[in-house]
């Protein structure tokens, strides 16, 4: 059981997002609440499933497989419903979800080349921003806490900086492959 507990937290984090987005169906702050407790639950098992791995050495490759999976599919499951409750903007989401896709081609294809481009320190980055502009994202009311506080507007403002981010570790990874590219093929890179 202990050997398959960072799957289990990964595996947990899908099974989260049915959830998530059914709460996100029904209006108000309460469902929006729970909903945004879900999800920070969901980018907690992000952390703790590869810490386990690494601590204890239980990676695996079913794990490594099934991680970045379960982070575009709850990132960008609850970024598209976002869209649809007009609490995000579709081109920003477009550029977030391309990215996405174009890195996990360029990793897909240089797993065929019996190497791997690892994740940066801003890839990481990217993802804590990510998680941290969608939780105010989907409480969205303002309530006060000692002051009052508008969580759409945090949320919005941390959702730019995580674009700048995904951005940034997405060009990051393009430059990795063109290196790996251009050491393959023997072309001289810059």
């Amino acid at each position: 059981m202990k050997r398959h507990l960072p799957n289990f937290l990964t595996l947990g984090r899908l099974v989260l997002v049915p959830p998530i987005i059914l709460l996100l169906f029904f209006p108000g702050k309460a469902p929006s609440a729970i909903a945004a407790l879900l999800f920070f639950i969901a980018s907690l098992t992000d952390f703790f499933d590869g810490f386990i791995a690494r601590r204890f050495q239980l990676e695996s490759s079913f794990g490594r497989f099934l991680d970045p999976i379960a982070d575009k599919v709850l990132v960008t499951s609850a970024l598209i419903m976002l869209i649809a409750l007009d609490r995000v903007e579709a081109w920003i989401v477009m550029l977030i979800i391309s990215r996405e896709v174009a890195v996990s081609a360029l990793r897909a294809t240089t797993k065929m080349w019996d190497t791997t481009l690892k994740p940066s320190r801003v890839g990481k980055w990217k993802a804590f921003f990510q998680f941290a502009a969608i939780i105010p994202l989907i409480i969205n009311y303002e309530y006060i806490i000692v002051i009052p506080i508008n969580f759409h507007e945090v949320g919005t403002w941390l959702l730019y900086c995580a674009l700048a981010l995904t951005l940034w570790s997405g060009v990051d990874y393009f430059v990795k492959f063109y290196n790996e590219y251009s050491k393959r093929s023997g072309v001289k890179s810059d």
